[in-house]
């Protein structure tokens, strides 16, 4: 009945968790869609190129929040018997997608900026360019702050991943803003627009970066850092009854640590006893230990050479 009961509240929380994720990301799909929208037809009209590029890269963001709708309810699924350590790894493979298409928008962008530095532009840019670029930038910057603060309270690296490329897009209508003052003031620097997509272009490589190696780490089975590790060790040789502890290993999965370990107990306590102990570390680790979702844990009998 107990089980059952923990197995009802898991699913609710994933139902939760999932839902949360969803709301946010559905926003940021109808204003990446209305931003295309708009950026493509006021770049057309007000006879901007980079202003139509950056409305594709709003539309690449549209892709990532497709992804993030469609993941986020395999994601939070709870264990089950095909998958007893749960579905988190959805999740860090999307966030790997999200980082990856990250870094082709920015190499796209560098490629771009690069083989057009020289090339003039034929026509002024209107006004109207230069608004729509500063209505992106402050919505998107919006969006993304929105979206970061939720992915962190759900402990979603998905929705924190696609929030950053919700930050890039706002980065990069930067330069179109730049380029319209810049050519207004002074029409010959026609090549302030690329110098500033270059250096757009080498921050949104930054951030895929930091998207890109945890979620590396994570599908490589990376274990805790040092500073964790030493963390977790002194909360169970806090407890009352443990002897000592080795073969301590953790792994990530998905925003979380499982944990195993060897515990080490007096050799005459009873098997319900020590059952006991290694609980009440169990318990501790799952509340007190960081990031730790799952623990694993082997009672041996303390021996003066067991150390």
């Amino acid at each position: 009945m107990h089980q059952n009961s923990q197995q009802v509240e898991l699913k609710s929380a994933a139902a939760q968790q999932a839902r949360s994720v969803q709301r946010v990301t559905v926003w940021g799909l109808a204003v990446n869609l209305m931003l295309s929208g708009i950026k493509c037809i006021v770049g057309f009209v007000g006879n901007s190129q980079a202003l139509v590029a950056d409305a594709v890269h709003s539309l690449s963001d549209s892709a990532t929040d497709i992804a993030v709708l469609i993941g986020a309810p395999y994601w939070s699924a709870p264990a089950d018997p095909e998958h007893p350590h749960g579905h988190s790894r959805i999740e860090t493979m999307i966030t790997f997608f999200i980082g990856t298409v990250l870094v082709a928008v920015g190499l796209g962008l560098i490629y771009n900026a690069l083989i057009t530095l020289h090339a003039p532009h034929k026509t002024m840019p209107g006004w109207s360019v230069l608004v729509t670029a500063c209505l992106s930038i402050a919505v998107k910057e919006l969006l993304y702050r929105w979206t970061v603060v939720a992915g962190m309270r759900v402990k979603s690296s998905a929705l924190v991943a696609n929030a950053w490329h919700h930050r890039s897009d706002a980065l990069s209508s930067i330069p179109v803003a730049l380029a319209v003052v810049g050519m207004r003031l002074r029409p010959d620097w026609t090549y302030l627009d690329h110098v500033a997509a270059l250096m757009v272009s080498l921050l949104i490589l930054q951030a895929s970066w930091k998207i890109l190696w945890p979620a590396l780490n994570q599908l490589m089975d990376a274990g805790a850092t040092g500073e964790q590790r030493e963390k977790l060790l002194k909360l169970i040789v806090a407890i009352e009854g443990v002897k000592g502890t080795h073969a301590l290993r953790t792994r990530s999965v998905g925003n979380g640590l499982q944990v195993d370990l060897h515990l080490l107990v007096d050799p005459q306590l009873t098997v319900e006893k020590g059952h006991t102990i290694a609980s009440i570390v169990k318990e501790r680790l799952l509340k007190e230990g960081d990031e730790v979702i799952d623990v694993l844990i082997h009672v041996e009998p303390y021996q003066m050479d067991s150390q």
